[in-house]
């Protein structure tokens, strides 16, 4: 009986420090590169804004790291990868089907975008920060600049 309360022990112990200090600087980079996103989105007034972005990416963050945490293979923890995508996925064709107007199909970068942050808080949760803020400058650059750039008659 004793084993087995000492395996409870181990299993719902709190991590140490330094774990600790890993999982939240992992989520808060997910949290900041997920929201500069947003940001951007909702300045903008898209549907899919801060709030949206911030969760996606907090979200596949948690979904990488905590297997990776466990020890659990990394065979396992590329189908959570699989499985975030396909899941976003869904997400992304959502915003795409509420904003068919006629003919016309709309809601395409935000769809984008969701997929995007859900790579950036991915990467993040791997602790991949210098690919997940490259991805972020580059997204920030296609949904900020680009724009800009397009013949005024082609935008909104």
């Amino acid at each position: 009986m004793e084993e087995i309360g000492q395996a409870l022990a181990r299993e719902f112990a709190l991590p140490d420090v330094g774990t600790t200090t890993l999982i939240v600087a992992r989520l808060l980079t997910a949290t900041i590169l997920g929201g500069l996103v947003g940001m951007e989105r909702e300045r903008t007034g898209h549907p899919a804004g801060l709030r949206t972005h911030i969760l996606v990416s907090i979200g596949s963050a948690l979904f990488v790291l905590a297997p990776l945490l466990a020890g659990i293979e990394t065979e396992a923890v590329t189908r959570v990868m699989q499985g975030i995508v396909q899941g976003i996925g869904f997400l992304g064709a959502g915003a795409i089907l509420k904003q068919v107007n006629g003919d016309r199909v709309e809601g395409l970068t935000s769809a984008a975008g969701i997929w995007m942050t859900a790579a950036i808080g991915m990467a993040a949760g791997m602790g991949q920060e210098v690919i997940a803020v490259a991805a972020t400058g580059f997204a920030l650059v296609v949904i900020a600049l680009l724009p800009r750039l397009v013949s005024p008659r082609r935008r909104r």
